[in-house]
C-alpha cells in the first residue's frame, strides 16, 4: 500500500517545511519536495502535517467497565484526535494484574486493528497495595507498571517495585497521591509522594515516569531531580494547563493560575517529556456521583495548541515533541516522528480552523469533559496508520 501527501506544512520536534511525504509498506519511505509517485494522494495544501499523537496515558475501560468505553470505542476516538498509539492503565475489573488480562487486551486490539496498543500492568497485584510477586511472571511485552488512579502508600512497597521493574526494564508510571492526606488536602498528597517516589527513584536508580504532574511545588522537585542526572520522565494533561481555579472534577483536581503558569514555563524550558491525555471516560450517572476524569483523547490537540502555540508559548515543532516524538522515544517505538523506516502514523489538520467543543458529537461513550461548548484552534482532518487512512474527516483524496 503507498500514499502520497503532497504540499503540506511538515512538522515534527525537528524539521519544518513546505513539501511531501511518501508512504510505502506503512513506513515512511521518503520526505522532502516534488515527489511524483503514481498511487493514492492526497492534497495537503494550506494543510500541517504531523506525526501522529503517541498518548502514554490512556483508560479505555476493557475489561469489566465497558459501559463507559471499550477498546473499539476508545480506538475511534484516538484517531478522531489524531492518536495511532495509547498505553493502557490497568484499573480494569479485573485489575490488569496478570498476562491473561495483557493478553487479552492486546487480541482484542489487534483485532480490531484500528491503533497500536500497549497495556499496562499494576504494580501491585489487584491494587492491595502489598503483593509485587504478580510482577516475576510479566514478560517483556509489558514496558509499564502502574497502580495509576491511586497511590502506592507504602514506602517499601514502592522501593521493592522499583527494583523488580529495574531489573525486568520496565518503567514504573507513578500516581503520586496519598489517599490520607487527599482527604485533607490534595496538594500536599500530590507534592509529599512526589517527593518521596523522585528520592526513590534516584536511590534505585529505575527508569520512572510522573504522570499528570499537576502543582508547582511538584514540577519544581521534577525540575530539582533532572538537574541531578536522575533517570525521570513527566507528563502534564491539556486540562492541566488550559484551566485553572476551575472545580470540574478530575484527580489530581485543576490547581489554581499560579500552578499553569509553572507548568507552562517548564514546557518552554524543556523539563517536560509528554502532553498525556489521561483519557477517563465515564457516563453522565458516574460523573454525578463524583467520579474523576476527563474524556479527552478527541480535545487533546486543539486543546494544547491553542493554550501553548497560539498563545506563543512554544512551537508548533516543540509541541510535535511533546505529543509525539518524546513519547515515542519513551516507548522505544518507530514512531512520532518524520523518519525514514518510521511507521507511516501522520495527522492532517487545519490549524487556523477554530473548532466549538461539542461533547454530544464525541466518539467516545464518554461524554465527559469541562471543555464543552469552548472553542480551540485547529481541527483534525485526517489520521493515518501504516498508510492507510483511518479516520477522514474532510480531506481531499484522489484514489487512482
Amino acid at each position: 500500500m503507498e500514499l502520497l501527501i503532497k504540499g503540506g506544512r511538515i512538522v515534527d520536534c525537528n524539521k519544518d517545511f513546505v513539501g511531501d511525504l511518501l508512504i510505502k509498506d506503512g513506513k515512511i519511505a521518503e520526505f522532502g519536495s516534488e515527489i511524483e509517485y503514481d498511487c493514492q494522494t492526497i492534497n495537503a495544501e494550506r494543510l500541517t502535517v504531523l506525526p501522529a499523537f503517541i498518548d502514554m496515558h490512556v483508560h479505555f475501560r476493557d475489561p469489566g467497565y465497558t459501559y463507559k468505553e471499550d477498546i473499539y470505542t476508545g480506538s475511534l476516538a484516538a484517531l478522531k484526535g489524531g492518536y495511532t498509539c495509547v498505553n493502557l492503565m490497568a484499573n480494569t475489573n479485573p485489575v490488569c494484574s496478570s498476562m491473561e488480562i495483557v493478553d487479552y487486551v492486546l487480541k482484542k486490539s489487534r483485532e480490531l486493528d484500528l491503533i497500536d496498543v500497549h497495556q499496562t500492568v499494576s504494580i501491585t497485584k489487584d491494587f492491595d497495595g502489598k503483593t509485587l510477586d504478580h510482577l516475576d511472571s510479566i514478560d517483556k511485552t509489558v514496558k509499564f507498571i502502574s497502580d495509576d488512579g491511586k497511590g502506592v502508600k507504602d514506602n517499601a512497597v514502592m522501593y521493592k517495585a522499583m527494583l523488580k521493574a529495574k531489573d525486568k526494564g520496565m518503567t514504573v508510571i507513578s500516581h503520586v497521591e496519598d489517599d490520607e492526606l487527599a482527604r485533607i488536602d490534595s496538594r500536599l498528597s500530590e507534592n509529599i509522594m512526589t517527593i518521596r517516589d523522585v528520592y526513590l527513584a534516584g536511590e534505585t536508580k529505575a527508569k520512572f515516569h510522573l504522570a499528570h504532574v499537576s502543582t508547582k511545588e511538584a514540577m519544581q522537585e521534577v525540575i530539582k531531580a533532572k538537574k541531578e542526572g536522575f533517570y525521570i520522565t513527566c507528563e502534564v494533561t491539556p486540562h492541566h494547563i488550559a484551566l485553572y481555579d476551575n472545580d470540574y472534577k478530575v484527580n489530581p483536581p485543576i490547581r489554581g493560575k499560579s500552578d499553569v503558569m509553572s507548568l507552562k514555563k517548564a514546557i518552554r524550558d524543556g523539563w517536560v517529556d509528554v502532553i498525556a491525555t489521561d483519557h477517563a471516560p465515564h457516563t453522565a450517572c458516574d460523573k454525578e456521583k463524583g467520579a474523576c476524569g476527563i474524556s479527552g483523547l478527541e480535545t487533546a490537540f486543539p486543546v494544547s495548541y491553542t493554550s501553548l502555540v497560539k498563545d506563543e508559548e512554544i512551537t508548533l515543532a516543540q509541541l510535535s515533541f511533546l505529543m509525539s516524538g518524546r513519547a515515542g522515544e519513551i516507548m522505544d517505538i518507530s514512531k512520532g516522528k518524520i523518519q525514514k523506516g518510521y511507521d507511516g502514523d501522520v495527522v492532517l489538520i487545519d490549524i487556523d480552523k477554530k473548532v466549538k467543543v461539542d461533547s454530544t458529537r464525541f466518539i467516545s461513550k464518554g461524554k465527559n469533559t469541562p471543555f464543552d461548548g469552548m472553542e480551540f484552534y485547529g481541527e483534525i482532518l485526517g489520521t493515518i496508520r501504516k498508510g492507510k487512512i483511518m479516520y477522514d474527516g474532510g480531506m481531499k483524496i484522489d484514489n487512482r
